[in-house]
């Protein structure tokens, strides 16, 4: 596959987007032409900086309003048209991709339009150019790429083909059968790729402007429309074109190295290449645990029952188990927990996922491009190999032996000391708190690297504005991750990134097998309260035991029942902005209690603001 990306998918100024266009590996580049307007230099100087990077310039694009126009206007549009051929000429690129009109001006006459096309591909092709021809979902007369297609085919000229664009073929609801039974590869001129999740709106201007993402971040079935084209032995250019408002907000490298991965996703997708390695399970979390901060963060884990069972042989590490549990307490203060602590403070540092190969994993790691993190061991001591993840923290990958687990290798047992006994027996799911210009990527992180189902986007109401969520499940549905993005300032995600510094783990939610017994073991203070109001709802709505209200209502116990099953939950009060939940399922509820969700919101609110009132008196 030879790979591009528009410029306007980037943000910065036209040699930043180039320099992150070559650095994360793409072989060519269209130029949009706002980019090049801006630029203060000649197109010879656009050509000159490609070249030095290793880029072509794929297209100059894009040229609008060309067909179907009245005489004068129509020969105001090919005068513009030869000037653009020798800009084009000075770019050393060979394509120019016209969209199809949506000038008031315009005619339907499929004839004349086809006649124009014609006229305008003979000059194109005079000057050694190809034209692309592109539907443009809110075009006048031509918004379905059949219809572009039925033009090419009446213009019938060589140099002229057809610009796919997977956003507005299936903002449309366009099928592929065109593609498929009719177009050939020899009058494709380019093909771009773009996904989009799925709003329902008339808008589709504003839908293609704002909300435009990588394949395999959206909803759109991009991957289906790659293996029609590797069926048709396709074997051009597949470019980027995104229009993002996050994406123009944020990192040029970081989107391009997306962009990259989007489209190796793509490609194996089209060739059918299944990852090697599955994961399995969460095989510790681990904290940076210093000063006050970690220490009331480690009382939070006592008042849940956990006890520190084991010490690391060689560092000032710890361990705390329960069930299938284990949580590592770091305070070496020569480790990437504390350069951690000293830019997030007290927080969850890393995690280490279960895979059937930590060789395969890595290699899918390798292919993606996610860089790997050197821990420093000891003699005799694990090496356990790391990802960077999503914001500063690790993700380690083991392999769950038989014989023994990690803790038998590098940890010796603390004489006398117990795992805890509040019936929690393994990790429900662990919630992460991202920026919204990373959501997408921190979504794709988890689908590519480790073939993680993602499930649609959900909005959650916190008092503050919304909370955007969406879940990364293993195949096996063992982890479930959900990420966490919102645009308001004093929402949840967003006040534990200011506080934090940065995107991390939130939430950390433990199963248990008696939620009554797990609750009953945690001192109150700990526990956040929730209002009495919602238990008079919520025997309203559920008609739940008077007895069990009762005690779920001492201990602050929430509840949601469906079809498939019950579930129980409760939450710790915030600790240095994070928090814990125990959860309880029954039957096959698979949720995450999400219609109590904007109660918990609130409860977190009103503590913080109690707080913010005792500090200020």
């Amino acid at each position: 596959m030879k790979t591009a990306i528009a410029t306007v998918t980037l943000s910065g100024s036209l040699p930043k987007k180039l320099e992150a266009a070559a650095d994360a590996g793409f072989d060519a580049v269209e130029l949009f032409d706002n980019d090049l307007i801006q630029f203060s230099g000649t197109p010879r100087d656009v050509k000159e900086i490609a070249d030095d990077l290793g880029l072509k310039i794929l297209a100059l694009q894009p040229f609008r309003d060309l067909e179907g126009m009245p005489e004068e206007l129509k020969r105001q549009k090919f005068y513009h048209m030869q000037r653009r051929f020798e800009m084009m000429h000075e770019l050393g690129t060979e394509r120019i991709l016209c969209c199809s009109n949506v000038s008031p001006y315009a005619v339907a006459d499929k004839e004349r339009c086809a006649a124009d096309l014609y006229e305008a591909a003979e000059l194109a092709h005079k000057e050694g150019f190809i034209m692309g021809y592109e539907a443009l979902s809110w075009g006048r007369y031509v918004a379905d790429y059949e219809d572009a297609w039925d033009l090419v085919k009446r213009a019938n000229h060589p140099a002229l083909g057809i610009n796919l664009d997977t956003f507005h073929m299936f903002s449309r609801g366009n099928t592929l059968d065109c593609l498929r039974d009719e177009i050939t590869v020899d009058k494709i001129a380019l093909v771009q790729v773009a996904d989009a999740p799925i709003i329902p709106t008339s808008d589709l201007m504003h839908w293609s402007r704002h909300y435009r993402c990588f394949p395999g971040q959206g909803d759109m079935p991009v991957a289906e429309f790659m293996k029609v084209l590797c069926d048709k032995n396709f074997d051009d250019y597949i470019s980027h074109e995104i229009f993002n408002d996050e994406f123009r907000s944020s990192s040029a490298e970081q989107r391009a190295v997306d962009g990259m991965r989007s489209l190796i996703w793509l490609d194996k997708t089209c060739k059918d290449v299944k990852p090697t390695a599955d994961i399995t399970d969460i095989e510790f979390v681990e904290f940076a645990i210093e000063g006050e901060q970690g220490e009331a963060l480690v009382e939070t884990l006592n008042s849940l029952g956990f006890n520190e069972t084991h010490k690391h042989v060689s560092k000032n590490v710890s361990l705390m188990q329960m069930g299938d549990i284990n949580l590592v307490l770091n305070r070496e203060p020569t480790s990437q927990a504390h350069q951690h602590y000293q830019v997030h403070g007290a927080s969850v540092c890393a995690f280490a996922l279960t895979t059937s190969s930590v060789k395969e994993s890595l290699s899918q790691a390798d292919e993606y491009r996610i860089k790997r993190f050197k821990n420093a061991t000891g003699p005799g001591e694990l090496n356990i190999p790391a990802l960077r993840g999503v914001g500063d923290g690790l993700v380690y990958l083991v392999e769950r032996h038989k014989k023994f687990r990690f803790y038998d290798v590098d940890f010796d047992a603390i004489e006398g000391a117990q795992p805890g006994d509040a019936g929690l027996i393994r990790i429900d799911h662990m919630a992460q708190s991202v920026a919204n210009t990373d959501f997408l990527s921190a979504s794709f992180f988890y689908k590519s690297v480790f073939n993680f189902d993602i499930a649609p986007v959900q909005d959650l109401p916190d008092i503050y504005g919304l909370v955007t969520s969406r879940v990364a499940s293993s195949q096996n549905g063992r982890v479930k991750i959900p990420l966490n993005m919102t645009e308001a300032k004093q929402a949840s995600p967003e006040r534990f990134i200011q506080r934090t510094h940065g995107a991390g783990v939130q939430q950390i939610a433990f199963e248990c097998e008696d939620i009554i017994k797990a609750a009953a073991k945690l001192s109150q203070d700990k526990v956040l309260p929730i209002p009495d109001n919602y238990y008079r709802e919520i025997e309203g709505k559920f008609q739940i035991e008077p007895q069990l209200l009762e005690k779920m209502k001492s201990l602050n116990v929430l509840y949601d029942r469906n079809e498939d099953g019950e579930f129980f939950h409760f939450y710790t009060r915030e600790v240095q902005g994070a928090f814990f939940e125990v959860v309880q399922r029954v039957g096959n509820y698979a949720g995450f209690g999400e219609p109590n969700a904007h109660v918990r919101f609130a409860a977190q609110a009103a503590i913080r603001e109690m707080e913010a009132t005792l500090a200020l008196n």
